[in-house]
């Protein structure tokens, strides 16, 4: 039996993806938060983003939104703080099945992408992975002062690597579609927080002794834009695939 393809074929899709800006506009330097917290859990009760002043990766889970921190640390976050950028759902679960033993973080997407096409290669696609990761690879950056400068030179500079052996957790990830290349990240972005809630970031690398996908599949878009200068000065016709890329992946 092909667990994929049974997969599959359970559902439509359904839900609405809620986005805060354009990550293209976070690229660009515009770290200053748009929608509180409060408001952003009003659309669902999983998701990741970031905060004001880029001040850490933002981790959504069961409704409660988390803090990991560039210092390493990780804490829930209050309704009033607000975020540049972010992306949240309901997680009304299509399906949930066991994953085998999965070596990298390519062999993963492998998968995720087989059931993606399978699924639905034009909708988006939610997931949470629970379970013991034999390794994990995340990054986190410290809050950011004005001027502010280009994500990939704050990356480049100040990122923080945390590398964990058999930590129990939940791995948050969001699949846009190849159109959404000028709103957010074509493919899989993906964060990660422990089952202590005591480590957290956004995911560079993994491996999955055990874990259970669930998985939602998602068929309506909603995009809030901030109303502020800096986001208004941007030319948002330049391509930033190749420069998100190398965002979402940089190890260093």
């Amino acid at each position: 039996m092909n667990k994929e393809r049974d997969m599959a074929t359970t559902n439509a899709g359904g839900g609405t993806l809620f986005q805060v800006s354009l990550l293209q506009g976070l690229s660009n330097g515009d770290y200053t938060g748009s929608v509180p917290l409060r408001e952003l859990k009003q659309h669902g009760d999983t998701g990741i983003g970031t905060f004001d002043k880029l001040n850490g990766e933002l981790i959504l889970l069961d409704g409660t939104v988390y803090r990991a921190a560039g210092d390493g640390t990780v804490a829930v976050v209050p309704d009033e703080e607000t975020s540049p950028f972010a992306v949240a759902s309901f997680l009304h679960a299509d399906d949930k099945i066991p994953l085998p033993r999965i070596p990298d973080f390519d062999a993963l997407t492998e998968t995720l992408n087989r059931i993606v096409e399978a699924r639905g290669k034009n909708l988006f696609h939610m997931i949470r992975i629970d379970g013991v990761f034999h390794r994990m690879n995340v990054r986190s950056v410290p809050a950011q002062k004005k001027p502010y400068r280009r994500l990939s030179d704050v990356l480049r500079d100040e990122q923080t690597f945390f590398d964990f052996e058999n930590i129990a957790g939940t791995v948050v990830g969001l699949y846009c579609p190849p159109y959404m290349s000028y709103l957010n990240a074509v493919g899989w972005h993906l964060h990660f927080i422990s089952a202590d809630r005591a480590e957290g970031g956004h995911v560079l690398g993994l491996s999955i002794d055990d874990a259970v996908l669930t998985w939602a599949a998602i068929s309506s878009f909603a995009l809030r834009l901030p109303q502020g200068q800096d986001f208004e000065g941007f030319d948002l016709s330049i391509d930033q695939s190749a420069e998100i890329e190398i965002i979402e992946k940089n190890h260093g």
